[in-house]
């Protein structure tokens, strides 16, 4: 398959290209375009073929659920039973952004995309061209990560173009991500709020209007044995080539911990990759170092994370040790996809 690529400036748009690239998922292809979370691949979400091309282009298991894309408010009637009045709030509130709200389902929505449940995930992107693009293509786009299925989220045009080029119809280049991490998904069918994946809009962003907000369970470290709930979340995700394993604890026992392993692993004549923060860079001397960005701004983190990964396949390392971050806020977040990269390898040290 040829794909063809356009670079649209997110500030000044080319409106022929987007107009271009809209035709596209009109006549059931597929395109890649920048969110302000992460690159997604869509296709018409209404359309059950260009649905499948999605899967296809990925390898994603089909029992996997996808996110529904909207541009405008009004265009949620023909997709859900209801709006219930706790789900407005999180809509006036965090639409259009990095929130994904869960809400039952009306029959317009294609089995495909919902692995058959009675419920569809819908999300309101901010960034300017995502906007745009589904607003110009008149239909509501399903979209996961447009990387490969099990790899690294995309934030930039480049991993995406790595990733399925020759697999995918359209690839929009339009600069990096903001966020960095995919989108909080919140289930509202219920009376309390639940989240189902964290993201950008946090637990502690959620509490400001419920007096109450639930974590689904298989999310929480030391759960995998549960299935989670929400879209994206079922299979290992966000994996390097090279094994990660993740240390937490207070600093010092973390660095001297990975000192050591690093020795041990260079010893037997590995490469071994350090996924380390700004903080405590220059504390290590060997290996190949790359800081996630500053604890005391946990952004940064959010927003390298996957691009950081991608550079450790890119160095070809053996191992890579990681620096836990701390669970608080977006740490919730960032931690939530570290544990994945690493299959749940987490080693506690400390003093």
């Amino acid at each position: 398959m040829e794909t063809k690529v356009y670079e649209i400036d997110p500030k000044a748009i080319d409106e022929a290209q987007l107009e271009a690239s809209a035709q596209v998922l009109r006549s059931g292809g597929t395109v890649a375009f920048p969110t302000e979370t992460v690159y997604g691949l869509g296709a018409n979400a209404l359309d059950e073929k260009a649905v499948k091309k999605i899967f296809e282009a990925k390898g994603r298991p089909s029992d996997n659920p996808l996110i529904v894309h909207i541009s405008k408010l009004n265009e949620l009637d023909a997709l859900v039973e209801e709006i219930p009045p706790n789900a407005k709030k999180v809509m006036e509130r965090f639409w259009p952004g990095p929130i994904t709200i869960i809400l039952k389902r009306t029959d317009k929505i294609p089995d495909v995309i919902t692995a058959g449940l009675d419920t569809v995930a819908i999300r309101m992107p901010s960034h300017p061209i995502a906007n745009k693009l589904i607003e110009m293509a008149g239909v509501p786009v399903a979209a996961p990560s447009a990387n490969l299925s099990g790899k690294p989220s995309p934030t930039k045009a480049e991993h995406v173009i790595h990733d399925l080029k020759g697999k995918v119809d359209v690839i929009i280049s339009g600069g990096n991500c903001d966020v960095g991490l995919e989108s909080t998904v919140v289930d509202m069918t219920g009376n309390i709020p639940m989240i189902l994946r964290p993201g950008g809009v946090t637990k502690e962003h959620l509490e400001e209007i419920f007096e109450k907000v639930e974590v689904d369970k298989a999310i929480e470290e030391g759960n995998q044995a549960l299935t989670p709930k929400s879209p994206g979340m079922k299979y290992t995700h966000y994996s390097p080539q090279a094994e990660v394993i993740i240390l937490e604890g207070d600093m010092e026992s973390v660095v001297k911990a990975i000192h050591k392993l690093q020795e041990e692993k260079e010893a037997q004549g590995l490469r071994v990759g350090i996924m380390c923060t700004d903080e405590t860079k220059k504390l290590y001397k060997n290996g190949v170092v790359i800081s996630m960005g500053s604890r005391k701004d946990l952004a940064t983190i959010a927003n390298h994370l996957f691009a950081v990964l991608r550079q450790f396949d890119a160095a070809g390392v053996d191992i890579i040790y990681a620096e836990g971050v701390e669970q608080k806020l977006l740490g919730h977040a960032v931690m939530n996809r570290m544990i994945k990269a690493a299959g749940y390898h987490v080693v506690k040290v400390g003093r």
